[in-house]
């Protein structure tokens, strides 16, 4: 299944994706007492907006194995952890608007976990019934930032850098999903999720481990491969994942 926000007629609502239209429902699809209702609508007459709003957002770095080499990095032992503002998240579609024109600007294109329901002290063997499903998301740092601070949350955090979207979609093993993000129709990254260092259940684990509660709604970022590279304004991004399907951002400057 795959679950979306949206606006219709200027009001926020809910729904279920059909191809190419969108089923509305009575209420939020993290609430066990939501249904569909006879009201279904097309994509082209609505407006995505992010598929969640969260409290959270959670992010793992160096996560893959090939990202590593690249960067010539050892592998980290256990998932490495930081927070990135809610207030970053972008709407697919919505401009990545670049803060800064004279700063590094890398776009990271990354599998989200959309979390379902409260989870604390969960343990890897239990992690997926409190996953509601996945969907895309672009990290975008910058890395002048980053270098300056010596840690990831003001590069991180500025508005429109956490694009999620289009949709989320469930019933998916996150494990095992090609990845691939363009950059003005040229490949830049081309993985399977199978090459992270720890996988989704291990960063579940690891995040609700005497560490924090995630709620549902919250996003958890699972890292991003090899191939990152600078974004300029006139950019177009599409990241595209197996079983989800694909998000597309322009990028100017703010």
């Amino acid at each position: 299944m795959f679950y979306c926000r949206f606006l219709y007629n200027g009001t926020l609502r809910y729904g279920m994706v059909d191809v190419d239209r969108v089923i509305e429902l009575t209420g939020s699809f993290l609430e066990a007492s939501h249904a569909p209702t006879n009201s279904v609508h097309y994509l082209s007459e609505v407006q995505l907006v992010s598929p969640v709003d969260p409290k959270q957002v959670v992010a793992i770095g160096l996560n893959y194995r090939a990202h590593a080499k690249e960067l010539k990095l050892a592998l980290p032992p256990e998932p490495m952890m930081f927070m990135v503002s809610p207030s970053a998240i972008a709407a697919p579609g919505e401009a990545i608007r670049l803060a800064d024109g004279e700063h590094r600007i890398d776009y990271e294109g990354e599998l989200a976990v959309v979390i379902g329901k409260e989870a604390y002290k969960v343990k890897a063997d239990e992690a997926f019934d409190y996953i509601f499903g996945y969907t895309c998301a672009i990290d975008v740092s910058d890395r002048d930032l980053q270098h300056r601070d010596g840690q990831y949350t003001r590069a991180k955090s500025f508005h429109t850098y956490k694009p999620i979207g289009p949709w989320i979609a469930t019933n998916l093993d996150p494990n095992h999903l090609s990845l691939q993000l363009k950059q003005n129709n040229v490949v830049k990254q081309n993985t399977s999720t199978e090459d992270m260092i720890h996988h989704v259940d291990r960063i579940i684990e690891t995040i609700t481990d005497d560490v924090m509660t995630l709620y549902p709604g919250d996003v958890v970022l699972t890292g991003t491969p090899s191939g990152v590279g600078p974004l300029s304004a006139g950019d177009k991004l599409e990241l595209s994942i197996e079983g989800i399907g694909s998000l597309h951002q322009p990028v100017e400057r703010a």
